[in-house]
């Protein structure tokens, strides 16, 4: 499994600390019990932002299939042409 990312750890920090603030707030829970389903809940958040966030430059490029061109035979240009076959004629 490969290592985590400076910004895979950053989105996934920020998001689990903004996370637990708004639900502490809207709740207004005081008990350990939903404070501590809260931070789950914030944790859970925070690895599904970071495990999302697009690793740089480890997706592939989307490959084109390249144009269809004619096969040219290459000859050097420093070798003579060769003689065509003849035949001989059977007497």
């Amino acid at each position: 499994m490969p290592r985590p990312t400076a910004a895979q750890l950053a989105y996934g920090s920020c998001t689990v600390i903004f996370s637990t603030l708004a639900m502490l707030l809207l709740s207004q829970t005081s008990s350990a019990v939903g404070i501590a389903i809260i931070a789950v809940a914030a944790l859970a958040l925070g690895l599904l932002v970071a495990m999302t966030v697009p690793l740089s430059g480890k997706r592939p490029a989307a490959v084109e299939p390249a144009p269809e061109e004619p096969v040219r035979a290459s000859v050097r240009a420093s070798a003579p042409a060769p003689e065509p076959v003849r035949e001989r004629a059977v007497s």
